[in-house]
């Protein structure tokens, strides 16, 4: 966290309910409210501008919801609290235990606790973004996964679709994707095993790629290929994975 405050942006459609939550947000020590949003379109401006430490985000709004406000963020903001008048969003979401979440009518305990969980999320970001990932997953539609990546000390929710392969380098593991390149925080076979069955294979002991992404196969030999990718990427393929691209070809 930038500073001991907690510096926080409120999004809700209900009037009432902002007003509400800001008067009991001004009985907190260190919160600084920094802006308010009425519907998702704007929320996610003002996040995306503000950068917020904490954003309060209530779920039911008309055109966005709360989730999708957050998957349309980028980066994610550090730490994020969802306000909900629906139990049932709460266990769709957060059977996980994934991030925090108040029920209307918000009482000042509850709130009081969710602030310091916040406060608590605040000092360790890769935990909590690791956290609102599973959250955003759990909430989206069947079978949609997305994977975290960094760059600094900023996080971004990846769509899979968008990346085209994740790639050790040292200790280091990198996601490729259309925009850019971004840090990840699971080792390949980690990866492997989460996305197996999707459209990601394992050409090399340090390379998963996705199949749809592919532009151009070279053959060297039987068991030698290079493989380019549509950003132009080339990576080799192992012979230990030369079965991989057989696959891919009469598949």
């Amino acid at each position: 966290m930038r500073n001991s405050t907690i510096r926080t942006v409120l999004v809700d459609d209900e009037p009432l309910a902002r007003r509400i939550l800001e008067e009991e947000l001004t009985e907190i020590d260190g919160v600084a409210i920094l802006g308010q949003a009425e519907n998702g379109k704007t929320a996610i401006d003002m996040i995306n501008t503000l950068r917020p430490d904490l954003v309060l985000l209530d779920i039911q709004m008309p055109g966005c919801d709360g989730f999708e406000v957050v998957r349309r963020l980028s980066p994610l903001p550090p730490a994020v609290i969802f306000v909900t008048a629906f139990d049932q969003y709460a266990l769709r979401a957060f059977d996980a235990g994934a991030a925090d979440y108040l029920l209307k009518p918000i009482r000042q305990g509850r709130l009081r606790a969710a602030i310091d969980k916040a406060r608590a999320a605040l000092r360790h970001p890769v935990e909590t973004a690791e956290a609102l990932a599973r959250t955003m997953e759990a909430a989206g539609p069947a079978g949609r996964k997305r994977v975290l990546g960094r760059k600094g000390d900023e996080y971004f929710l990846l769509d899979l679709d968008d990346v085209l392969a994740f790639r050790a380098d040292g200790e280091l593991m990198w996601i490729i994707t259309t925009q850019g390149r971004y840090l990840a925080n699971q080792t390949l076979q980690k990866l492997a095993d989460r996305f197996e069955g999707t459209q990601f294979r394992r050409i090399h002991r340090s390379a998963l790629i996705n199949v749809n992404h592919v532009r151009k196969l070279i053959t060297f030999s039987s068991q030698r290929w290079l493989v380019t990718m549509s950003n132009d990427l080339e990576l080799i393929v192992s012979k230990r994975q030369a079965h991989t691209i057989r696959e891919l070809l009469h598949a």
